[in-house]
């Protein structure tokens, strides 16, 4: 199974006055997950399910991403990828999802580079995983144990909207 994790575009900043699940995307942050998702559309990604955290930020980058992507996979709203969530949590969830082929996870730091961590079986990883940016990994078997293998990261950043292939 190829496991994408994406976390989520850059959102409207915290306020006393909005609660944290409902920060929406910046228009920055919906430009840099569309270029993502057409890079990786480009690099024959092609999900056949979506997980993602149900906040509104994550909910909409998964929206966003999956325009990108034909036919359209279904979107699974999980608690498990609540910020607080942990990546066992997660781990247990891909797990339930076994048929999948190709698996995309939206959420949030820092669960998302703790949970690529886990899924490297590599606990003393550090990753500084930018917003909007999207990772691949190849999970060989899905055991009581993750056990993955790191295939590339994009971040925005260093994506260009001129870009047309695949680095």
């Amino acid at each position: 199974m190829d496991i994408y994790i994406l976390r989520h575009g850059e959102a409207q900043p915290r306020s006393e006055d909005l609660p944290e699940a409902d920060r929406k995307l910046t228009p920055k942050g919906r430009r840099d997950v569309e270029r993502i998702a057409r890079l990786a559309r480009e690099a024959k990604v092609q999900p056949d399910l979506v997980l993602s955290s149900p906040y509104t930020r994550a909910r909409e980058t998964a929206q966003i991403a999956l325009r990108a992507f034909e036919p359209k996979p279904p979107i699974v709203e999980t608690p498990a990828l609540l910020p607080s969530g942990a990546p066992k949590h997660v781990w247990k969830e891909i797990k339930s999802h076994s048929v999948s082929q190709q698996l995309l996870v939206v959420g949030h730091e820092p669960q998302l580079s703790g949970l690529i961590a886990y899924l490297l079986a590599s606990p003393a990883l550090r990753l500084d995983l930018k917003k909007g940016a999207l990772v691949r990994l190849r999970m060989d078997t899905l055991g009581a144990e993750p056990n993955g293998e790191l295939k590339w990261i994009l971040a925005p950043g260093l994506v260009r909207p001129a870009l047309k292939h695949p680095l």
